[in-house]
């Protein structure tokens, strides 16, 4: 007879049971049918309880241990001890390079610690994953973390691409000959540096849209489709920046398996831990998965393998888990003592796993991030990913290899400065054969060219295509234009009403269908197509899409229905000006980049454009890019009904610093025509390394043909649209209009001429900046030169025969024609926008700022009253019959 079965009466022991029996059977499935097979029964088995309304916690973290583990480790190429022997030099050096140029003068400043932590990072992809550029091969890009920026030199002077003396004048351009810039600047270093990466935040959303860029060239069939990755390093301090992790949606969707960040985890900001009560890798991870990218965690280096693998019970994994980046950060610091007893002593199980351990091993048990074999690993993972964007956060040391002097502690940023103590210590620990005689002078150290060390470095470099990072300018100029291409825009409108916008998009238009440059045209937009009158462009160029249109818009029945196209032409980019620049920089850049000359135009809301992105606008500026910035809907008083937050008389302002962006305020189709007529000349047939910002106006008006003998003066900022009807009066004045504002001094001339008898020409001022520019130049000239005949600025050439008083009128702020004062034979009355805007049609807002044709008239006749010309009393009945209010507000203060 069969025993009756044994009932438990705990119920909780009958859970555990079932939970050890779920356990068994997945192991089995694990090890007959392998992980992939484990993961997909887990997945149905999620789904089924999801379906079946069971209740699921949410984590988008993994353990706080390695993704790729031991047993899909793959081997690592190459001679690893060589490697590590040409690391240390290039360490050696970069610190020799800081600490030395400090010792010459110590407010040059520069960093230690940043490449400290990520040398293994670079050291690993130089030697291994970054190719070069060839005839043959685009190369990989990389955005080099900037404060790391000694370690790629001294990597450099290994390579024999810099010299002892380059090195020695770090940060110290402006000696004989030249130096080292601190950072990545390409401006500075034009055969060098291909990306400015220290604005932080920067490098990274400029690698997202340079990675859809160059898939976008494949898709347009205007490069080959490669292999080639774009990798960008950066701090995890740094993805606080809007900007770093603002776009990282669009890879995933885009499905940028060309793009690979890795985030240098040093757990420290510049002053100091960047989440010391949390973990800033769980919380990386949790956002960079839950925007669809492949995370791999590189935290524990090889030493730590042996310890997980003997943690059965998951206790070691637990603890690790709880404990927060502060006390990680401690445990740098302090002795193996400590971190036995507050890592492995909160239970016995954990202090038998390192019983056998001693102290000094405890405190050096390496980070993923300085372990080779473990970056290799992310790495070959990584490049071999499909389908999206993958991230590597590796735990590292911030001052790596510093010791008691910086390494991981709160001051290990500003660490500029190394005691002979220090350097000796240094020096010993990586193994540089300098004496302790030469020490205190912390020389430079580079192994002959024929040394084991040079031949494996440069056969490496070799291998991969050639040195990194090396700019090079391969694109050819274009060929002489299609003088017949604007010859529209010369003649005018016919008395039709257009908007300078109108007619850019039509200039546009012919540019997409010119044989010449019309595939060369990169249209960009910040979800404002339709704003500016561009969606006839759908139907002509399509807009682009990596996955092309998998749907029926609802406009498909209309004849400007929304069209996206694998090869589509514009790029729509949502509302993001900071993305839509990134692809403006990406497009400006590709004549070096890929040897494509791509011409840019990127159109925006004016207000929302360097007033917002400037930041990026000078990285666009550092890296020499070409194309054309187009201000839509510009100027203070031609945007009715937007008001403050919209209307611009800010950014021809913002554009005076930006030394090679040229800033053009035209008011007619023919100037608009001319400026990009010349600038495609300049950036794509000359070759010079300037980009425009061109501001356009929503107004609608007759436009009049090119003036005969114009151009030139278009070009260089001013010339003389309209003279006055009565030459001989004896009450004259210049009247300056730009712009939206231009009509409104054209208007006041025929006001003063009519009712007041005073003959005024108007100028039609397109750039005070190129005056500005002309004037200084002159004066720098004439300075400099003192024997020589003096230079004479074109304002005051323009203005030499030109009599009367001088009253120049904008919708941007009155610094702006203030700058050319000096250069102008007499006082200039200037009249501006200063102040917020308002909602409010055309003509209110022009009264309200007072720069309207009846303010330009006041102005004139107060101008003349100043020089005994007119009395009070015809100024003070101007105002009545002009109905301007002396007790109105000041619309500065208002």
């Amino acid at each position: 007879m069969d025993e009756p079965a044994v009932v438990s009466s705990n119920p909780e022991v009958d859970r555990l049971e079932e939970i050890w029996e779920w356990q068994e059977s997945f192991d089995a499935v694990l090890k007959e049918g392998g992980a992939p097979l484990a993961a997909r029964i887990l997945e149905q088995l999620r789904d089924h309880a999801k379906a079946s309304g069971v209740r699921i916690p949410f984590s988008a973290n993994t353990p706080y241990v390695n993704t790729i583990p031991v047993t899909e480790q793959p081997e690592m190429p190459g001679d690893h001890e060589m490697e590590r022997r040409i690391k240390s030099l290039a360490r050696w050096n970069a610190l020799a390079m800081v600490v030395r140029a400090n010792k010459a003068d110590g407010s040059i400043g520069g960093h230690i610690s940043t490449y400290g932590s990520a040398a293994t990072l670079f050291e690993v992809g130089f030697n291994h994953f970054f190719r070069g550029r060839t005839k043959d091969f685009e190369g990989d890009t990389v955005y080099f973390q900037g404060h790391a920026s000694p370690g790629v030199y001294a990597r450099a002077f290994l390579e024999g691409r810099l010299s002892v003396e380059q090195l020695q004048k770090f940060r110290r351009e402006l000696l004989p000959g030249g130096g080292l810039s601190s950072y990545p600047h390409p401006w500075l270093m034009p055969d060098f540096w291909e990306f400015p990466t220290v604005s932080m935040g920067l490098s990274p959303i400029m690698a997202i849209y340079q990675a859809r860029f160059n898939r976008y060239l494949e898709n347009r069939g205007l490069k080959p489709v490669t292999d080639a990755k774009v990798w960008a390093f950066l701090g995890d301090g740094e993805t606080d920046e809007p900007e770093a992790l603002g776009a990282i949606t669009l890879p995933s969707r885009e499905h940028l398996d060309n793009l690979i960040f890795v985030v240098n985890c040093n757990l420290q900001r510049l002053d100091g831990p960047v989440r010391g009560n949390g973990k800033i890798v769980q919380e990386l991870e949790a956002a960079f998965r839950g925007a669809g990218w492949n995370v791999i965690k590189v935290l524990w280096g090889s030493d730590w393998d042996p310890l997980f693998a003997h943690d059965t019970d998951g206790l070691l994994l637990k603890r690790v888990d709880e404990m927060v980046d502060g006390e990680f950060q401690k445990l740098i610091v302090e002795s193996g003592a400590y971190v036995r007893e507050h890592v492995f002593g909160t239970d016995p199980r954990l202090l038998k796993l390192v019983e056998n351990m001693p102290d000094e091993k405890l405190r050096t048990l390496r980070q993923g991030g300085h372990d080779p074999q473990k970056v290799y690993a992310a790495y070959k993972a990584a490049v071999e990913h499909k389908g999206g964007p993958t991230v590597i956060l590796a735990r590292t040391i911030k001052g790596y290899g510093l010791g008691e002097s910086g390494e991981g502690k709160n001051v290990t940023h500003q660490q500029k400065k190394l005691n002979e103590d220090e350097l000796r210590h240094f020096r010993t620990r990586f193994g540089i054969p300098v004496s302790d005689e030469q020490i205190a002078e912390a020389p430079f150290y580079k192994p002959p060219d024929d040394s084991p060390e040079i031949r494996y470095l440069q056969a490496r470099r070799k291998e991969l295509g050639g040195y990194v990072p090396e700019r090079k300018v391969r694109s050819k100029v274009l060929p002489p234009g299609d003088k017949q291409l604007f010859e529209e825009f010369f003649t005018g409108s016919e008395g039709r009403e257009v908007s300078t916008t109108m007619a850019f998009v039509s200039m546009l238009r012919k540019m997409l269908r010119d044989p010449d440059i019309g595939k060369l045209v990169v249209p960009i937009v910040p979800d404002e197509a339709r704003t500016f009158g561009m969606e006839s462009l759908f139907r002509l160029v399509g807009i682009y899409s990596s996955r092309g249109q998998v749907y029926e818009p609802v406009d498909s029945h209309t004849l400007l229905y929304y069209k996206e196209a694998k090869d589509g032409q514009i790029l729509e980019e949502g509302i993001t000006e900071a993305g839509s620049m990134s692809s403006f920089i990406a497009a400006g850049s590709a004549y070096a980049t890929h040897g494509i000359n791509t011409i840019p135009f990127f159109i925006y809301y004016s207000m929302f454009g360097l007033q917002r992105i400037g930041d990026l606008v000078w990285a666009a500026a550092d890296m020499r890019c070409r194309g054309f910035l187009l201000g839509g809907t510009a100027g203070r008083t031609t945007l009715a009904g937007e008001g403050l937050q919209h209307q611009d008389g800010n950014s021809h302002v913002l554009a005076l610093p930006v030394p090679n962006l040229r800033a053009y305020d035209p008011a007619f189709a023919y100037e608009v025509a001319v400026i990009i007529e010349d600038g495609i000349d300049r950036m794509y047939r000359k070759g010079e390394n300037i980009f425009y910002y061109i501001t356009l106006m929503n107004e609608q008006y007759a436009m009049p043909p090119m003036p005969a003998g114009s151009r030139e003066g278009i070009l260089k900022g001013m010339y003389r649209i309209r003279a006055a009807a009565d030459g001989k009066s004896k009450l004259r004045a210049q009247l300056f209009g730009s712009g939206a504002i231009l009509r409104e001094a054209l208007h006041a001339q025929e006001i003063l001429a009519e009712k007041y008898g005073v003959a005024a020409d108007v100028w039609s001022v397109t750039s005070y900046k190129t005056l500005y520019y002309d004037g200084i130049e002159a004066e720098r000239w004439n300075l400099l030169h003192p024997e020589e005949k003096p230079r004479v600025p074109y304002v005051t050439e323009c203005l030499a025969d030109a009599p009367g008083v001088l009253v120049a009128a904008s919708d941007y702020l009155k610094t702006l024609p203030n700058m050319i004062a000096p250069w102008a034979p007499r006082r200039i009355a200037s009249l501006g926008t200063d102040g917020f805007g308002r909602s409010e049609v055309r003509a209110s807002l022009r009264n309200f700022f007072e720069v309207d044709a009846r303010f330009i008239v006041l102005a004139t006749l107060h101008e003349l009253q100043r020089e005994g010309k007119i009395q009070a009393a015809v100024v003070r009945k101007a105002m009545n019959d002009l109905e301007i209010d002396s007790e109105k507000r000041d619309p500065i203060t208002t």
